[in-house]
Order: C-alpha cells, then structure tokens, then sequence
C-alpha cells in the first residue's frame, strides 16, 4: 500500500513540475503587465501573420496526412504486396529522423543550388522560404500521426464484414466508405487531433525552410523565438500561451473523444454478449 501511494505521489510530483508548472509560468509571464498589454501584444500585426501562416499550414498538411493515412492502413491491413514492409518502414521514417535535418534535406533538394533548384528558379518557382516548402517540411514531420493510429485498428477489426458487403454486391468504394471507414472513425479523429497539435507546433523542419522572415514566413512557434530574441518578452510568453491553449485544447479532445469511444466499446461488448 505505501509503495502504490509512494509512485501515485512520484507521478503527480512529476507532472507538476514538468507540466503543471510550465504552463503557470506561460500565462502568468504573458499577463504579467496586465490584460489589455496582452492583448495588445496578440494583435500585432506580425503575430496575426504567424497565426495565419500557422493556419494555412495545417488546413494542407492535415488534410494531406489523413488521405494517405487512410488510404495505406488499408491497404496494409487488407492487402499483402511487395514492400508492403518497406512502406511500413517508411512510414515510421520522420519519428527517426531530426526535423532540422529533414528541413535541411529539403533544402538540399529545392534550394537555389539545390538538385531541383536550377528548374524551379527558370520556371519562377519557389518552394524555399515561402510556403510550400514549409508545408512539405510539415507534412514530412507529421506524416507517421494518422497512418499509425489506423494501420493497428484497421488490422484488428479484420475484414469479415468487408467480405460480407461484397458478397451482397457491394462495390469497392460502397465497403470503404460503408464498412471500412466508418469501423476507423475513433483512431482517425485520435490521428487527425495529434497531426494537427503538431503541425502547428512544429518548429525544427519549418525553421529551416522558412527563413524566418519576420511577419512573412514566421510562424506561432518561430515567432516566439524572434520576440524572445528581439527582448519583447511579454509577446513573447504572449503567442507562446497561444500554444499552450492549443495543447491544451487537444488534451480536452482527446480526452473527450477516448471518453465516447470507450462507451460505444461497452454498448457493442454488451450486444455481442447478448
């Protein structure tokens, strides 16, 4: 009994030091002057570049990562073909490589000298320090979040009722779309939520092909940075809350979504038992 109250007690120690802390320290240095001196510092011009450079990048790189999440945890849960592994395998690719090297990369390939970069500067394209290179450099970082939420649940659920439909008559896209997709819907809105937190958080990838040009290409997290840098703390800690009620939000969502999920778990357990 002293040992499970001794790690309940370790447990909670670490997330007030390491969670609980840090956002306090956030939202009381961000309304350290007052309100109104807060809300002055968000309605910077700058800071609503950033916030809607931040937007644009994640209504692309979501929407990107969710059809192809879907589109390969079906075909890998369904399908057995060749390099079926190696797609696997590259999926989990941007968990093992740093953002500042896959930014880096990108650079190396679209940059002015890069292997692209000769045919994109005589066609008048540019995908360095502008917006498509950052949301390549988004979608590459969250590729893995929605892809890994499905392939695991998709495999579970197996495909009796899919071969069932087309036995019926159904056709292909009738069983993806009636069957199969409405079977993933929990795992793809957990996917879709935690693209999203880190789309708009991502820092390393986007910092690199951005330029960091100052109410052009910055966004919420490189605008934190350059607030900081230029010593205009409050603004600072000011757009940094901004992403603290991001995360936070999420963690209310997910917390939601696992809630009614694990209803309709128990509501189809108790028919099945019937």
């Amino acid at each position: 009994m002293a040992g499970r109250v001794s790690l309940i007690l370790l447990a909670l120690a670490f997330m007030a030091l390491f969670l609980v802390l840090p956002l306090v320290i956030v939202f009381s240095e961000a309304l350290s002057s007052g309100f109104f001196t807060y809300v002055g510092a968000l309605n910077d011009p700058n800071v609503g570049s950033a916030v809607l450079m931040t937007l644009m990048i994640a209504a692309i790189a979501v929407p990107a990562n969710l059809v192809f999440g879907v589109l390969a945890s079906w075909c890998i849960a369904r399908f057995s073909f060749v390099g079926r592994d190696l797609l696997i395998t590259l999926i989990d690719l941007p968990f093992s490589i740093s953002p500042v090297v896959a930014g880096l990369l990108e650079v190396l390939l679209f940059g002015t000298n890069g292997l692209f970069g000769g045919w994109l500067t005589a066609n008048n394209i540019q995908i360095i320090f502008a917006l498509p290179g950052m949301v390549l450099a988004t979608i590459f970082v969250t590729f893995p979040f929605v892809a890994r939420e499905l392939i695991p649940l998709a495999q579970e659920q197996g495909n009796d009722e899919e071969e069932a439909a087309v036995t019926l008559g159904a056709s292909g896209f009738q069983v993806f779309w009636r069957v199969s997709l409405p079977k993933l819907r929990w795992g793809l809105l957990y996917g879709v939520l935690l693209c999203n937190a880190r789309a708009m958080g991502e820092f390393g990838a986007v910092s690199v092909v951005s330029g960091k040009i100052y109410g052009s290409t910055d966004t919420l997290p490189l605008a934190v940075e350059s607030l900081y840098e230029s010593y205009n703390i409050q603004a600072a800690f000011a757009v940094a809350s901004l992403l603290a009620m991001l995360a936070l939000v999420t963690l209310v969502l997910k917390a939601a979504l696992e809630f009614a999920h694990r209803d309709e778990l128990q509501a189809t357990r108790k028919q099945k038992a019937k």
